[in-house]
């Protein structure tokens, strides 16, 4: 189900949105994170490179989420 976009008195928020969008950034960081140990369980080699593939992806969103963090601290002080 998508949600819509977070309102202050029915106006979008800059701040309600990037609060979400983090959120959300972390979430897609740890389950990456889950799929990345979940693949590490087993045996073979194959898994064992998805391992690293989505242990990657987790290191990329938290990447993201630091320069979602700098660009909304640029715009939120203002």
């Amino acid at each position: 189900m998508r949600e819509g976009i977070p309102t202050i008195g029915g106006r979008a928020s800059r701040s309600e949105t990037y609060t979400k969008l983090l959120h959300h950034l972390i979430e897609i960081q740890e389950l990456c994170a889950v799929m990345s140990h979940l693949h590490n369980t087993e045996d073979n080699q194959m898994d064992l490179l998805l391992a690293k593939g989505w242990l990657g992806m987790s290191e990329m969103f938290k990447r993201i989420q630091k320069q979602v963090t700098d660009l909304a601290m640029g715009k939120l002080l203002q």
